[in-house]
């Protein structure tokens, strides 16, 4: 069964009002890069696979989609999304998903695919649902910080300064287990060079890759995200399909 967090009440509760703060890692370092990424999206037909609370969903719609299909595991965050004509919300894990092929001009993805055990298997879906010269845009949390088995890499002096971040078992990709709110959150780390390969093995063509840092508004309300010159929290890629 497919580990889905975000419908438990204290994740949710929690994730709900980080969101909604406007004052997070997403909102200044991980959206401004996603949507530098975005091609025009006038006229497009487009899937949000993850799409969560909609807000990404809502801004392409704003910008020009003709359409978005969003995805999402938890209804409670579907629950919650905005409502409009241009948007369809299907309540259903990545991994279940079905299309006709060639259905969509852009597949975008916020932070979702690092918990989908089968990598390739997307990308091979993705492609067949991406219409010849469509484009996928996705955000992931970085190598880097996946890769230690226990994910906190961290390393501190007595005063609690971060000294630097310690990279381990980079090479054993698979599957991690970590505490964030709750215990046994279940994510799958990949080399850099599985996410590009994958990719590549299904004839999309990568057109740029993005290890961001923070906006200058997020330095200012966030100081501690000075720490992303130092070690990125995310990974982005666009690619197209030939």
């Amino acid at each position: 069964m497919r580990q889905n967090i975000y419908d438990d009440p204290t994740f949710f509760e929690y994730y709900k009002e980080l969101r909604s703060s406007g004052i997070t890692f997403n909102d200044f370092v991980e959206q401004p890069a996603l949507k530098a990424l975005l091609p025009d999206l006038q006229g497009l037909q487009v899937l949000d696979m993850g799409c969560g609370f909609g807000k990404l969903a809502l801004a392409m719609v704003e910008q020009g989609a003709d359409h978005v299909t969003g995805a999402d595991i938890s209804s409670k965050m579907l629950s919650i999304a905005p409502k409009i004509p241009q948007i369809t919300y299907i309540h259903a894990p990545m991994e279940e998903l079905e299309f006709e092929a060639e259905s969509f001009d852009l597949i975008v993805s916020s932070l979702a695919f690092h918990y989908v055990a089968d990598y390739d298997r997307l990308m091979a879906q993705i492609a067949k649902w991406l219409r010849p010269g469509g484009t996928l845009v996705f955000s992931t949390e970085h190598p880097i910080t996946t890769a230690k088995l226990d994910m906190d890499g961290w390393i501190e002096d007595e005063q609690g300064n971060k000294l630097h971040y310690a990279i381990d078992n980079y090479g054993e990709e698979g599957q991690r287990s970590t505490h964030w709110v709750v215990d046994n959150v279940i994510k799958y780390h990949r080399k850099v060079s599985t996410l590009v390969n994958g990719m590549i093995a299904h004839g999309l063509m990568i057109q740029q890759i993005t290890e961001p840092e923070s906006t200058p508004e997020g330095l200012e309300k966030m100081p501690k995200l000075e720490q992303e010159r130092r070690k990125p929290s995310f990974i982005l890629f666009k690619a197209v399909k030939l």
